[in-house]
């Protein structure tokens, strides 16, 4: 199981955590720090090996242990225990050699959005999407024009690595929605819940505790 490799990673001495964002690192990019129970971990956003479409969940129905906010990688096993054909398909994924591979929760997704946004469309700045308690530093909400299109050129449309401009699951699961599930547009950031029988994108993410 994936907790048992991540387990055993040791921690990387800050010096090791790359400074550019979309630097080539442990088997995909390095998209940024995220703090999940107060531990700080260097998250790793997979290439285009690591794409993945369909339903989070055929019957719907919540999930002990998959509304964790920052902790994709718990959201990942719980889902996949209780019988996410998607889940189980990103576990099993085996990319550059590595195979602790996760779908992101919520503000990990957030992270890859800044990181990797792939078009120079407008933001949806509402005044909440891209909030985000768990990144460090805090994500605030987007502005019109910020997050800019990314710089990394395999993340930009058109490159090999590039995120569609669409939707993609996350792993947290809506609190007060039983069957919904929180997603990102990654035309525009827009943070929303859809119905998990509905069909979705991934990229999985791998993390490393610093």
């Amino acid at each position: 199981m994936s907790t048992a490799v991540a387990a055993a990673s040791p921690a990387l001495s800050p010096e090791a955590v790359p400074t550019i964002i979309g630097a080539p690192f442990g088997g995909g990019y390095f998209t940024g720090i995220i703090q999940v129970e107060g531990k700080q971990f260097a998250l790793i956003t997979a290439g285009a090996a690591g794409e993945l479409r369909g339903k989070l969940q055929s019957a719907p129905a919540m999930v002990d242990g998959a509304k964790h906010r920052a902790d994709g990688q718990t959201n990942t096993e719980a889902l996949a225990s209780a019988g996410s054909e998607l889940a189980q398909a990103a576990m099993a994924l085996t990319v550059n050699g590595f195979s602790d591979w996760y779908i992101p929760s919520r503000d990990e997704q957030e992270l890859q959005y800044r990181a990797f946004k792939p078009t120079a469309q407008e933001n949806y700045a509402d005044g909440e999407d891209g909030i985000n308690p768990s990144s460090v530093p805090v994500g605030e909400a987007y502005a019109d024009e910020t997050p800019t299109q990314t710089t990394v050129e395999t993340f930009r449309e058109g490159g090999a690595d590039a995120l569609e401009d669409w939707w993609y699951w996350s792993s947290t699961q809506h609190a007060s929605y039983p069957s919904g599930a929180w997603s990102q547009n990654f035309n525009d950031g827009n943070q929303y819940y859809y119905h998990e029988s509905s069909e979705g994108r991934v990229r999985v993410v791998r993390r490393l505790p610093i």
